[in-house]
């Protein structure tokens, strides 16, 4: 059983490398096999329909990184400091896993599965700031929040990946500049988005 998860996870973290460098043109059974580093058989006994790889691996990374940003909630109440951590773990993550990092920026705003990332508990948690008091936007503005917020997260994984900020600069600027936008207090601001950041929780 460990040997067919570890199989399907090479064969994953090698259609992310091939998408995240040439884009959603399919991937062909053999390419896929010699990036992952095994037989064509074991490709066609842990995937469906190579065809639809693309959409696979898209949901795939959504919903597991939004599982695992939501797990690093759990002793966190306060929206800000949830907001400011979200952001960053997407830009040491992008630091840290390059090929993921430029599959999320390449693809996030034209995949729905991707778009998906910045609702559920992002949107949740906008919700529950903006009725205590701790942003300042008027709710009708809630599209537009998100896809702000959306767009400062890509834009640091982009920095991180280009190597022109390092992922703790990139992810706490991001976090400062959307809090900022959203309401809060300088201080408060920087406050949060300086907290050292702990382990990004793993879905085992």
């Amino acid at each position: 059983m460990a040997a067919a998860h570890a199989s399907k996870q090479r064969i994953y973290d090698a259609a992310v490398r091939l998408f995240a460098e040439r884009g959603v043109e399919p991937v062909n059974v053999s390419e896929l096999a010699s990036a992952a580093g095994v037989a064509r058989g074991t490709i066609y006994n842990n995937l469906g329909e190579p065809e639809a790889l693309f959409g696979e691996i898209a949901g795939r990374l959504a919903s597991e990184m939004h599982e695992r940003v939501a797990r690093s909630f759990e002793m966190v109440q306060d929206p800000a400091h949830r907001l400011a951590n979200g952001l960053r773990f997407f830009a040491r993550r992008a630091h840290d896993e390059p090929h993921w990092g430029r599959f999320i920026v390449r693809f996030a705003f034209s995949n729905v599965a991707l778009q998906g990332m910045w609702n559920g508990h992002p949107a949740r948690d906008l919700e529950v700031g903006l009725a205590s008091g701790r942003y300042d936007f008027e709710p009708a503005q809630m599209p537009s929040v998100i896809a702000m917020i959306a767009g400062t997260g890509l834009s640091a994984m982009f920095l991180v990946l280009e190597g022109h900020k390092t992922w703790r600069e990139a992810g706490s600027d991001a976090a400062v500049f959307v809090l900022r936008a959203l309401g809060v207090a300088a201080d408060q601001a920087h406050a949060v988005a300086q907290v050292e950041l702990p382990p990004l929780p793993t879905l085992d």
